[in-house]
């Protein structure tokens, strides 16, 4: 698999409608556009559908003005049987100046899903440089990580559970 398609860029200007009150765009139209860019990245690189299933730590670095262009830089980093880490990197863009922001990073989990809605597998991610292995073994430990605070926090719930 080429490298042009486990990655993917999106840039968007950013309106008036997205702002908050204070004239800065709201976090949460920054995640959803974050969400689209991680969907038709994933949906790109196994040629199917796909959901969300989980988002890692966004990291709100700098505002995003209203009237900046945002690009959304997202690549696949890893890929089990059905998931696929996708990591995206946001960069504003002063239209007068010219002048360019890295502003928000985080870590999509997508599983591709079939007609049914049941995963499904998807190919294997080929690793073409250094820079590749290093992200998927980041990757590798971002997903133990995921699953050792999931089974705290099952463990946490059962607990709360019984003293109801």
């Amino acid at each position: 698999m080429s490298n042009q398609e486990k990655t993917l860029t999106m840039t968007v200007l950013m309106t008036p409608d997205m702002a908050n009150f204070a004239g800065n765009v709201h976090g949460g139209a920054l995640l959803k556009l974050l969400d689209q860019v991680a969907y038709a990245c994933a949906a790109k690189y196994c040629k199917n559908y796909v959901v969300t299933a989980a988002l890692d730590q966004v990291f709100f670095k700098q505002n995003i003005n209203v009237g900046e262009l945002v690009t959304f830089h997202a690549r696949v980093n890893y890929v089990g049987r059905s998931s696929m880490e996708v990591g995206v990197k946001v960069v504003a863009e002063h239209l007068r100046t010219y002048e360019k922001r890295y502003t928000t990073s985080c870590h999509f989990t997508m599983v591709a899903i079939d007609e049914q809605g049941k995963p499904m597998q998807v190919p294997r991610l080929q690793l073409d440089s250094a820079a590749d292995h290093r992200r998927y073994a980041a990757a590798e430990l971002r997903k133990q990580l995921r699953q050792d605070s999931l089974e705290k926090s099952r463990a946490l719930q059962m607990d709360l559970e019984e003293d109801v």
